[in-house]
């Protein structure tokens, strides 16, 4: 009998232990986590001097640009580079600095681009500023070479629609000399002469569907000097 009334309290009290209202730990929800804080990218710097389009008699040359703000108010630096050319494959000078002006010493009577980026204190970088080109005055130069050429339109790597497009591009020249360009374009790279010589700096053209096309531009001042542009591409 007592091994009957112990074996019902201990049915009982389990039953209870059951029902007793209290809650499963594994169900009780638990708060979302706090999340990560996101850091955002300084804004984008914006250049000063040497203006676009500049010849530089100054030599060693001071670089200026506006400072750039951190929404997260951390420490910003900034990195500039120096260019051979506008897209920036043939970089002659990079460096990173604290301040919002560096001096380089230049070689005499050449064509460079510049642009700078910001980076913040968690090495967040923002997009580069826009590229400015200029020259450095060279001894006894009588005729500079013109600026090489700018792409506007279209844009590298797009994709046109349509059967015509209209292809666009920007020169200029220290010397204020008229410019003609030699215009070269195909399916084919490198892509064959289209145009010789034309005083304007667009060029509208048809085009077949499911192509890739190459084209650039050759930059003549009159008195002799030219500037060969970089190969540009679009597909249609």
């Amino acid at each position: 009998m007592k091994k009957l009334i112990f074996f019902l309290c201990l049915l009982t009290f389990q039953a209870c232990s059951k029902t007793d209202g209290g809650e499963n730990p594994d169900n009780v929800q638990q708060p979302d986590p706090t999340p990560e804080p996101v850091n955002t990218a300084p804004t984008i710097p914006n250049l000063i001097f040497p203006t676009n389009g500049l010849l530089c008699s100054d030599n060693p040359l001071e670089f200026s640009w506006n400072s750039s703000t951190d929404k997260e108010g951390g420490a910003i630096s900034y990195e500039i580079e120096l260019a051979e050319d506008n897209e920036f494959e043939n970089i002659i000078e990079k460096t990173t600095v604290s301040e919002t002006k560096v001096t380089f010493a230049l070689e005499k009577g050449v064509q460079l681009n510049w642009r700078i980026r910001a980076k913040d204190s968690e090495g967040e970088y923002s997009s580069y500023s826009s590229s400015w080109n200029f020259y450095t005055e060279g001894e006894g130069i009588i005729n500079y070479l013109p600026f090489s050429p700018a792409l506007i339109n279209p844009k590298a790597f797009s994709k046109v629609e349509g059967n015509m497009v209209q292809l666009e591009w920007t020169s200029s020249d220290v010397d204020e000399d008229s410019l003609l360009y030699d215009i070269y374009f195909g399916d084919t790279t490198p892509p064959g002469l289209l145009q010789e010589n034309s005083e304007d700096s667009t060029y509208e053209i048809s085009i077949n569907q499911d192509k890739t096309y190459y084209w650039k531009i050759v930059v003549k001042d009159g008195n002799g000097g030219e500037s060969i542009g970089d190969i540009w591409i679009f597909k249609s």
